[in-house]
């Protein structure tokens, strides 16, 4: 019988030829932990300089310039919090805050419903769903000025939408004329166009929903929407957060689609924050009053960012 000091042996050599049979090189690697040189990363310091300059440099130099009176060339004055109490006290700076809300949601909430939606329906079942999936991609990928213009041209008081409404009786309409509906055709164009973004999103997080879960849901009669609400919806809860957060984010700094469509009109019922920035600085010359508007728009999107992240987090996390 194997007594307890002969099996410690016996392990112990076991240990010590299976050392042996591996290569003192291979044993050394294995002991080694992996450490990164700060030599190997030499190559990406142009880059990292390059967005030290473009992106914080010039954030934090905006920040300053706020409150100023520069005009973009010349001296400046410190002027303290005159630029923002400037903007609170002028009608229609407040009024472009409320268009640029109004653009925000509305973009964020039409676009992941339809692109939800379509991703849904787009998910598995459907045979020409690759080709579908390109086709409502396919905007994605176009500019967005080149969208807008064709998109005006759509708009156009004679244009296509017009004529299709008065070939079925309806009055013709001056969609980008009226101060009710232009800022809602912006937000059309908006949408329109990145359905197709949205709906990949979701369909890379439907892609990780089981199937067996739904079906065994479907076994035990759970409805389609109970299905979705209590199955799926759990399950995507990430591409829902990434989503909505950069939906939120471009729906805020709206800009191209407002400058050809509009231009801020008609009578400045399409004006946002983003180009009264642009206008302010580049068109007016106020250099520090556009920069106090980008800092105040830089937070409002830092805010519902923070707000947006902590509404979708994941449910294992809130609990915790």
């Amino acid at each position: 019988m194997t007594t307890q000091s002969e099996v410690r042996t016996m392990t112990t050599k076991t240990q010590t030829q299976t050392q042996a049979t591996v290569p003192p090189r291979q044993r050394a690697v294995e002991r080694k932990p992996y450490r990164v040189k700060l030599g190997s990363w030499w190559w990406a310091l142009p880059a990292l300089v390059l967005m030290l300059i473009v992106i914080y440099a010039t954030t934090v130099a905006g920040g300053f310039f706020a409150f100023t009176n520069w005009s973009g060339l010349g001296p400046f004055d410190f002027v303290g919090l005159a630029n923002f109490v400037k903007i609170f006290q002028t009608p229609e700076l407040i009024g472009s805050l409320w268009n640029t809300l109004l653009l925000a949601f509305g973009f964020l909430i039409f676009t992941n419903v339809f692109g939800l939606l379509f991703a849904l329906a787009l998910n598995r079942s459907l045979k020409s769903r690759y080709v579908l999936r390109t086709l409502l991609f396919m905007p994605v990928v176009v500019s967005p000025i080149a969208v807008s213009y064709i998109w005006k041209f759509i708009f156009d008081y004679n244009g296509p939408l017009n004529q299709a409404m008065t070939a079925v009786g309806l009055p013709k309409q001056n969609w980008l004329a009226d101060p009710g509906l232009a800022i809602w055709c912006i937000l059309v164009v908006m949408v329109w166009q990145n359905i197709g973004f949205v709906m990949v999103i979701y369909l890379a997080g439907l892609a990780t929903v089981p199937i067996e879960m739904e079906e065994a849901a479907a076994l035990d009669g759970a409805s389609p929407f109970k299905r979705f609400r209590f199955v799926v919806l759990p399950q995507i809860q990430p591409s829902v957060a990434i989503a909505t957060t950069l939906t939120l984010i471009q729906g805020l700094r709206v800009f191209d689609q407002v400058v050809a469509l509009t231009n801020g009109g008609p009578a400045g019922a399409t004006q946002t924050l983003a180009l009264e920035v642009y206008q302010q600085a580049f068109t007016y010359q106020q250099f520090g009053f556009g920069a106090a508007l980008a800092l105040i728009l830089s937070l409002l999107i830092l805010l519902f960012s923070i707000a947006q992240q902590y509404a979708t987090r994941d449910r294992s996390l809130k609990e915790a």
